[in-house]
């Protein structure tokens, strides 16, 4: 399995997972610079995302839904605030309304994506980090640590195709 471990924080207000994959960091980068290729992992199995807008520039923004099973959208965005391809990639992630626009009665997490060469292969740390503790357990309670892990479990198959 790619995912390492999943630490979840409270006292630091992080969650972060660790995962390792045989693939060199160029590799593992375009998993999330493609939006074709980001498409086939972020989100759990049963929420397939689309990206409607991918701007990977600092000040940029990423636009997508889930699907779920019964056909229902589930809108999301970031807000690029660094990029260095192809190591690291920082951004604010959110909820949209049913219009696409931010959804500001949902609480925004800051993330860190970094990947490092390491026995010829690839890990990465995916840190999100949270204003507050009811907002990590508001998150937490909707599936975000279980999604997260089968979001990136996905992507050894995505690297393999």
């Amino acid at each position: 399995m790619t995912v390492t471990s999943v630490d979840k924080d409270l006292d630091g207000l992080t969650l972060t997972v660790i995962a390792d994959f045989t693939a060199p960091v160029e590799r593992v980068w375009e998993l999330w610079a493609d939006p074709r290729r980001l498409e086939r992992w972020w989100g759990p199995p049963a929420y397939p995302a689309t990206f409607e807008e991918h701007d990977l520039t600092p000040g940029g923004e990423v636009r997508y839904f889930m699907t779920g099973p019964e056909g229902e959208k589930f809108g999301g965005w970031w807000r690029i605030t660094s990029v260095t391809p192809p190591t690291v990639l920082e951004f604010t992630d959110g909820f949209s309304d049913a219009e696409g626009r931010p959804d500001p009665e949902m609480p925004t997490t800051a993330v860190r994506m970094t990947l490092t060469g390491r026995d010829g292969g690839t890990r990465m740390e995916l840190r999100s980090v949270f204003d507050t503790r009811e907002q990590m357990e508001r998150l937490a309670g909707m599936g975000m640590v279980e999604g997260l892990r089968a979001s990136v479990g996905q992507m050894d198959g995505v690297l393999a195709g």
